[in-house]
């Protein structure tokens, strides 16, 4: 009987080349009881739509530079975007819960609520099953504090509509016990979200930004990127009775703390690493994204380095690479700041940062010294933790138009020196420069108009050496994009094609009205088909706003002439949508003048576009964990 349970729970070890392989929304978490990291599960999408989601488990050892992996047969399922915390006691142990699975053609997807334990000293895998446990869910966090594990937030997607959850609950290593702490009404508490910072400090917990969606009726979810801090104060009463686990009595509350005036520009993305050596939370990279218009999404990435002071009221701090200096200069030179659009600033400044009004100045010539060249290029979701002193950076996700590049690439930084960055592996994904794209983004047309490029940036361009990122004259660029109004999109293009265009509208004009005004006829014919209803937009109906109501319809026509499933099959799909609203869109700007004229609003359109639609799907969109 003792040999078969052995040979059931048996546990491989082997050594391998490198870094795991691809994935996106892994756990890369410091062991408490070595000089270790410990990667479990991720995700990875390849380019035919396959979803490929694993449940290995790697042992990285920084003295030997070696990679081990280690498969048990009473290990988790395969998952993503679940959350792993370390506990030294009993020779340390890794605690999971949660995550999310999708088959390999994405028909099929559930969320987790499962606990597992992982005993470090055997590798082995225990799952604790208890009658009270959190609600299944992805994107959510935990943190170690004394023997308990606080668990918070997260999303639940059945299919329909995501649900954000703001539920904090604690786990006793001890007593092997969930309970879900209940706050009163009028107490204070952080919004539902997921993919924050969750670090643990000897008071109590830090939690920071995060992601979520708002749902209004009648319009697309708009991703909503958040930058407020909350402390959870922790106290531990002990009562006079002889001393039990059960007798203490935990005290929770959650407390906002103040903005303070330097922060990193809002983002989403990013989870913080702690540097418990100096009680830091350290933060690389994130997304910035503007999806206000309903219609087209910028987005800017960064590979920025902040560190977060976790005590007192909490202090925002720029860690920037510090150039060596060079004789024959004169004067002190200044530090290079890695972070996209910020000023630099003196080698005396504590802070690391100093708030003066932008000036234009010369480029300089590179340097091929200059510390900055050797950042990791721009992404989000990096897997980050903080050894020691060593901050070490795994993968992440970055975006060329409609295309996503699961990174494998792996860098530390020495965070107490802040010279330079090392590359332990370098990345072989090729990335295209954003002029090698043909993409009609120029017109700033519709969500997903990025769709068109599906297939730009693989190797048939022949520009496998051209591996390019986000620079930072790009990244200020972009930021001016978000902060500012669009100029006239005709403004930069040569005066001829100016002409040319506006002369084929003027020709177009008398055509379009009549088109127009015969539409407004049909368009409130009540004995149209359904299928005409649903596969024709309205008036005041933006891009979005079509395909969020028809999306069914458009998956089910691409279905009957491609072969392709998933998420390719919703791209086709949106592909058809898109040329039957350009198809259109003479007709329906002319029908919205028109209407304009009569005094509707653009409110009242839309309103009246959505009554004509009968409403539908919701418009997909990345989900920042």
């Amino acid at each position: 009987m003792n040999r078969e349970w052995e040979d059931a729970h048996k546990v491989t070890e082997e050594l391998v080349e490198g870094p795991p392989s691809r994935r996106a929304n892994a756990t890369l978490t410091p062991c408490p009881s070595g000089n270790y990291l410990w990667c479990i599960g991720g995700e990875f999408f390849s380019d035919d739509g396959k979803a490929y989601f694993y449940n290995d488990v790697y042992r990285y050892n920084p003295d030997k530079d070696e990679w081990r992996k280690f498969v048990s047969p009473t290990c988790p399922g395969p998952r993503s975007a679940h959350a792993v915390v370390a506990s030294a006691a009993g020779g340390g142990k890794l605690f999971l819960f949660g995550g999310e699975f999708s088959s390999l053609h994405q028909n099929t997807f559930h969320h987790y609520r499962d606990f597992w334990c992982f005993d470090i000293s055997t590798h082995s895998w225990d799952r604790l099953d208890t009658k009270i446990r959190p609600t299944a869910r992805s994107g959510h966090r935990m943190a170690m504090w004394k023997h308990y594990i606080v668990l918070f937030g997260g999303f639940y997607d059945p299919g329909h509509r995501t649900q954000y959850l703001n539920d904090t609950w604690v786990f006793d290593t001890q007593e092997y016990k969930w309970r879900q702490i209940e706050f009163k009404d009028i107490d204070r508490k952080p919004s539902a979200r997921s993919g924050f910072s969750f670090l643990s400090t000897p008071e109590g917990i830090v939690l920071h930004g995060g992601y979520c969606k708002e749902y209004i009726k009648g319009k697309r979810p708009v991703g909503v990127m958040l930058d407020d801090t909350w402390f959870l104060r922790m106290s531990l009463e002990t009562s006079q009775s002889p001393p039990t686990a059960s007798s203490d009595s935990l005290g929770l509350k959650w407390e906002r703390r103040k903005k303070p005036s330097f922060a990193p520009h809002i983002r989403s993305g990013c989870t913080m690493s702690l540097w418990s050596a100096k009680g830091i939370g350290v933060l690389f990279g994130g997304v910035t994204d503007d999806d206000k218009d309903e219609e087209s999404l910028e987005s800017v990435f960064w590979n920025d380095l902040y560190g977060y002071q976790l005590a007192g009221n909490g202090r925002w701090q720029s860690m920037m690479l510090k150039k060596l200096k060079k004789a024959g200069r004169g004067g002190k030179r200044k530090v290079a700041a890695i972070q996209q659009g910020e000023p630099p600033v003196s080698d005396g400044d504590d802070d690391g940062v100093k708030t003066q009004e932008a000036k234009n100045t010369e480029v300089p010539d590179v340097d091929p010294d200059d510390p900055i060249l050797t950042a990791p290029m721009p992404r989000y979701n990096a897997m980050l933790a903080v050894l020691k002193n060593t901050l070490y950076i795994y993968g992440g996700i970055f975006e060329r138009g409609s295309r996503e590049y699961t990174l494998d690439d792996f860098y530390l930084i020495q965070l107490d020196k802040l010279e330079r960055y090392t590359c332990l592996k370098h990345s072989g994904i090729v990335i295209p420069t954003e002029g090698d794209e043909s993409s009609s983004d120029e017109d700033g047309e519709g969500v997903g108009s990025d769709e068109d490029d599906e297939g730009v940036g693989s190797d048939e361009d022949g520009d496998g050496d051209n591996e390019t990122w986000v620079g930072e004259d790009e990244a200020v660029l972009k930021l001016k994009k978000l902060d500012e109004s669009h100029n006239d999109e005709g403004a930069d293009k040569p005066i001829d094609m100016r002409v040319s265009v506006h002369m084929i509208l003027f020709i177009k004009y008398h055509e379009v009205s009549a088109q127009a005004t015969a539409f407004m006829g049909v368009s409130k014919d009540t004995a149209r088909s359904a299928e005409d209803v649903i596969s024709t937009p309205e008036p005041g109906e933006t891009l979005a706003l079509f395909y969020a109501r028809s999306r069914e319809y458009w998956t089910q026509k691409a279905h009957g002439v491609s072969d392709n499933r998933g998420k390719q099959l919703r791209r086709d799909g949106f592909s058809f949508a898109e040329e039957r609203y350009a198809e259109y869109k003479p007709i329906l700007e002319e029908v919205e003048k028109i209407l304009a004229e009569a005094g509707l609003d653009e409110d009242e359109m839309r309103a009246g576009a959505a009554q004509a639609g009968g409403g539908g799907g919701i418009m997909p969109s990345r989900n920042r964990r």
